[in-house]
């Protein structure tokens, strides 16, 4: 039994066994995924013909597992679903016909990144270093690329001497070391109401809880943040942020409220995780919210979502007090970077390739950011840098059916409950950097046709 709706044929005695029984196998073979929404307790009572405690008494029983959540004047909501495909919000369904890909985030493929790729690796192929090839040495890697990773924090706003930045095989390992640095098994960290899909599974693994945060438009509640912290009794340790634009919101938290939020946690004794994977894609941001408060984050970026995605190499800024024990664990999960990246990142930063496909992305995405707040209308939040755009939908709006309604006009994008944490409102996130730019207007354009009535769907009538 693992299909969605239940009937009553398939429930046995004891019936709440039973119950509890099918709805885990439909959340674990996918017909129920992750922020699907379960029927009211007396309705599905009706329908099986249960009482209501038995219903309730199976609702329970999920809740305890984990699979489900109860939430106050919302209802019950799927919280996990089948190993492969739980957190993972983008598209991926086999099809006839591949559809326009809006769901992944991922930077602009421009024309000339193969030669970029191509120039580098002649480059470097006569003085490719020794240890580049033979060094099991994670500290000789550090010493080789950290000055090339210290020039490009500088551009991201972080000034931090080499010797306290860790070089990652990306972002999300880079993540992974911060919270393995500052909690324990059972601890908790705060996030915004949406946040990261990696964070979650990541947080799962390392037995984690996620204290969703009220925010505003501006970003997280500092005043929130003081009060759950308060509220954890001690078990929250740290705040995780997207402060610059790469959250699901697709918004850039102001300066005052960054340095709000790091006094809050400062206040709070909590630890600051600020992740910030597009680096320093979007021009002119306010400083990263980690330079108020150097001593209590770790701040991480990386270069594949800001120039190719091969390119797979991330920064963690480390406070001193912790920099040793983030090395323990980052040798614990993955030893070292991979010096022949390191070589060939250190290579487009020092030949100026890196500031060329920069300039080039942030050309691309103003294009592409200003067609899609022209097709999709003012309701479609981002910024002119962003590598997508975040469009909520109308509270009655069954978000899961807007999903398949765009699917059948070949436009993929990623839910909103694939983010939420606390959030459940429906939404869409629209990424721009995946397809040529005149299927990126195809693909759009169909996307505001099948919206619920909008300003939307107007905009292209």
């Amino acid at each position: 039994m693992s299909h969605w709706p239940l009937s009553k044929e398939d429930i046995s005695r004891p019936a709440y066994r039973s119950l509890a029984q099918g709805i885990a196998a439909a959340i674990d073979s996918g017909s129920l995924r992750p922020g699907d929404r379960l029927p009211p307790h007396r309705d599905l009572a009706w329908r099986l013909g249960l009482s209501v405690q038995t219903v309730s008494r199976a609702y329970e029983e999920l809740i305890r597992a984990d699979l489900i959540s109860g939430e106050i004047g919302r209802g019950s909501f799927v919280k996990s679903g089948p190993r492969e495909t739980v957190e993972v919000p983008w598209f991926r369904a086999a099809t006839d016909r591949p559809p326009i890909d809006l769901s992944m985030m991922t930077p602009v493929s421009l024309p000339d990144l193969p030669e970029a790729w191509r120039d580098s690796l002649h480059r470097i192929a006569d003085r490719l270093p020794e240890s580049a090839m033979l060094s099991f040495r994670p500290r000789q890697t550090m010493s080789l690329y950290g000055g090339m990773a210290a020039g490009w924090l500088a551009r991201c706003g972080m000034v931090v001497p080499a010797q306290r930045i860790l070089i990652t095989n990306g972002t999300t390992p880079a993540m992974i070391v911060a919270m393995m640095s500052v909690t324990q098994p059972g601890d908790e960290i705060a996030t915004e109401s949406s946040t990261c899909h990696t964070i979650r599974p990541a947080a799962r693994y390392l037995h984690l809880r996620l204290r969703g945060i009220e925010g505003d438009a501006r970003g997280m509640l500092p005043e929130a943040l003081i009060a759950a912290a308060q509220a954890s009794a001690g078990r929250m340790k740290a705040v995780f942020l997207l402060p610059s634009g790469a959250g699901p919101f697709a918004r850039i938290i102001d300066r005052d409220r960054r340095a709000a939020l790091a006094a809050a946690a400062e206040s709070a004794g909590l630890m600051i995780l600020e992740s910030d994977p597009t680096g320093p894609v979007a021009p002119r941001r306010p400083p990263p919210l980690a330079s108020f408060a150097p001593d209590r984050s770790f701040y991480f970026t990386g270069l594949s979502k800001c120039l190719s995605p091969g390119l797979r190499l991330g920064f963690l800024a480390m406070p001193e007090r912790l920099a040793e024990r983030a090395l323990n664990r980052h040798l614990s999960l993955s030893w070292m970077a991979t010096p022949i990246v390191a070589e060939i990142a250190s290579d487009w930063i020092a030949s100026g390739t890196a500031d060329r496909l920069l300039a080039a992305q942030r050309s691309e995405l103003a294009i592409r950011n200003r067609l899609a707040q022209r097709i999709l209308g003012p309701d479609c939040s981002g910024h002119l840098y962003g590598l997508h755009r975040w469009l909520p939908l109308p509270e009655t709006c069954d978000e899961s059916a807007v999903l398949k309604q765009a699917l059948r006009h070949e436009v993929a994008v990623a839910p909103g409950s694939g983010f939420a944490v606390i959030d459940r409102s429906p939404a869409l996130r629209i990424c721009l950097g995946a397809p040529k730019l005149r299927e990126l207007e195809r693909g759009l354009t169909a996307l505001a046709a099948v919206l619920p009535d909008s300003d939307a769907g107007r905009s292209t009538g």
